[in-house]
């Protein structure tokens, strides 16, 4: 894959419908079935009718890689992506509190942390969202997203902004009370 771009997921939450339709193609791609409690992209719903797909958000300076104590999360040099070494992770937890995001998470079955890896540059939700229709993921060049880290919040502070928008600040703030 010579030459292949490296790229950055954005997010247009006030356009995604909840259908889940990324959670099903992460799952089928690096599952090999539907099973999306072990998606690496996971969209929630704190507030009905305001929906979140959550995924790593390539900080440029990796916290939840400087975090881990075993050495399991590394870089691909080729997509800029997290890499899970599964065997090498003891799912200690420590990269989920540094992650500004809260983003890692338990694979459902193996004791180990779940994190995007972009599939390898060609990202399976993005795909799925694109023949949807929807456009709420969208691929950019890494290097056009500078702060990607600034853009990284839990799935309920990000739920909130979304919902205040959409919904006003007043019912948002009595929605996630």
């Amino acid at each position: 894959m010579l030459g292949m771009k490296r790229v950055w997921i954005d997010r247009n939450y006030g356009k995604c419908s909840g259908c889940r339709r990324c959670e099903i193609a992460c799952s089928v791609h690096h599952e090999g079935r539907i099973w999306p409690e072990a998606s690496r992209i996971r969209v929630f719903m704190l507030i009905p009718g305001v929906e979140i797909p959550h995924l790593c958000f390539q900080c440029e300076d990796y916290p939840c890689i400087e975090a881990c104590p075993t050495g399991a999360l590394s870089v691909d040099v080729r997509t800029g992506a997290v890499k899970v070494e599964a065997p090498k992770c003891t799912a200690c937890g420590l990269c989920v509190k540094a992650c500004p995001g809260s983003v890692p998470h338990m694979h459902p079955e193996s004791n180990r942390i779940v994190i995007c890896d972009l599939c390898g540059g060609k990202p399976r939700c993005v795909e799925a969202c694109m023949e949807g229709g929807w456009g709420a993921l969208l691929t950019f060049p890494r290097e056009k997203v500078r702060s990607r880290r600034a853009l990284a919040k839990p799935p309920r502070a990000l739920t909130l902004k979304v919902a205040k928008n959409l919904l006003g600040a007043q019912v948002a703030k009595e929605a996630l009370s």
